[in-house]
């Protein structure tokens, strides 16, 4: 679980203004993984219902490489880092994940 802050949108370095797209790519990521999130239900003893979410992130790798494409550009990197930046996601922020489908 993490909570996101205003700060920590409002201290990164990007010019919304000047990345057009961003806002499209992050309303296509948004659809795509609540179109792919697995719904958890659980009956409390009190008689109420919880509900949560799990994000399948995995199904959503080709959109965000997309995201880190247009990031990429955005910041001067070369095709060596993008590369390094994709497949650091893959290894270990998605490697559980991806291993689960093996």
């Amino acid at each position: 679980m993490f909570n996101l802050t205003d700060s920590n949108i409002l201290d990164f370095a990007l010019d919304y203004d000047e990345i057009n797209d961003i806002g499209c790519y992050a309303k296509r990521l948004e659809k795509d993984m609540d179109n792919n999130k697995l719904e958890s239900v659980v009956n409390k003893s009190d008689g109420g219902i919880n509900y949560s979410f799990a994000y399948q992130k995995r199904l959503s790798k080709p959109i965000i490489d997309e995201i880190d494409k247009v990031l990429a550009k955005h910041y001067g990197f070369t095709e060596e880092e993008l590369d390094f930046i994709i497949n650091y996601d893959i290894k270990y922020r998605m490697g559980d994940e991806l291993n689960d489908n093996e």
